[in-house]
């Protein structure tokens, strides 16, 4: 079989390897596509190489078909289309109060164990999402972020009829865009780069730069003076964190999306004086991933138009590549068969 490694230093290759048999408790998938994230360029750049077992098989977002069936495994048969929920959470603790999610030993596989982007994956069946039949493979690979996003909307609390400004227009802000309007919310996309602009446009999305308009005074005018019910800080920038309290109105929730992995300034004033909320937001849970099957197996959102990029398995380093020289791109997806 074929499979990937990151070796360090921005480097990947590509091995032929025996097909491992599936241990008690796992399946071994057959995967069909692995999509690109940000912690897979964040491996690829090194910001990880403290965490990651080099040289590692990465890639969590993915799509696929059970190959065959470990001992202990139930449920499941040869030919069941499926998708990993990437949480091994089994060393739970009575301090984890339950949420199994963000557990204090939670680790996460294809970062702190082998991923996807590889031809054949042994994965524990408890990870396991079933698909129908009909579902896209292509499409299914998107599941994995669009848990997230769902996670992100279910938490904040969103209802029809309300106003959501997403700050960041990636891949991930417009998935939560698009939950939010499927949820009947009215969506607003802060985003300063021109091109994702356009997409956001492209795919039925209010989409403005705050480098061109001023932000909170256009969000003034689209809601007569109420400002955002909720906001999505999802990029991870300190332009961000300043406008998301100025944009929220009063009582608003903000959910806190993007990674910020040291201090950051926040105007506390502002939680005070309109008496927001801040939320915080991590990976997803079960139901988040069965509400993203239903989404993607309705197909009714432009998710297609997420994927701008198929490539095969082969090519993982140009891949990589590529993406650093193309900032504007949504979503590649590597094609595991070729």
């Amino acid at each position: 079989m074929r499979a990937t490694q990151y070796q360090g230093d921005k480097t990947f290759n590509v091995l032929e390897k025996e097909i491992p048999e599936p241990a008690n408790g796992e399946v071994r998938i057959k995967v069909a596509y692995v999509g690109v994230c940000g912690t897979d360029v964040h491996i690829y750049h090194g910001m990880m190489d403290k965490r990651v077992n080099i040289p590692e098989t990465i890639g969590h977002e993915m799509s696929g078909i059970i190959h065959a069936i470990g001992k202990g495994v139930s449920g499941y048969a040869v030919g069941d289309k499926v998708v990993v929920r990437p949480l091994d959470d089994r060393k739970v603790k009575p301090s984890d109060k339950g949420f199994n999610h963000i557990c204090e030993e939670l680790k996460f596989i294809g970062i702190d164990s082998p991923g996807a982007m590889q031809e054949y994956w042994n994965v524990p069946a408890f990870t396991l999402h079933k698909l129908k039949e009909d579902t896209d493979l292509k499409l299914a690979a998107l599941i994995e972020p669009l848990s997230v996003a769902t996670h992100d909307v279910r938490l904040s609390g969103l209802v029809a009829g309300e106003t959501a400004v997403v700050l960041g227009g990636g891949p991930i802000g417009l998935l939560v865009a698009m939950v939010s309007k499927e949820v009947g919310a009215n969506v607003i996309i802060s985003e300063v780069n021109e091109k994702r602009i356009a997409k956001a446009k492209s795919m039925g999305l209010n989409a403005v730069s705050p480098l061109r308009v001023d932000l909170v005074e256009y969000v003034r005018e689209q809601t007569e003076g109420r400002l955002a019910d909720v906001v999505f800080e999802v990029a991870g920038v300190q332009p961000a964190l300043d406008v998301m309290t100025e944009v929220a109105g009063i009582r608003g929730r903000i959910l806190m999306v993007a990674i910020h992995g040291e201090p950051k300034p926040v105007n506390l004033f502002k939680f005070f004086w309109k008496e927001l909320k801040l939320i915080g937001a991590r990976v997803y849970e079960k139901e988040d991933y069965e509400k993203s099957i239903q989404l993607i197996t309705a197909n009714e959102l432009p998710f297609e138009d997420m994927i701008t990029d198929v490539q095969p398995l082969s090519n993982i380093q140009n891949v990589f590549e590529n993406i650093d020289n193309n900032p504007d791109g949504m979503k590649v997806l590597m094609d595991c068969s070729l």
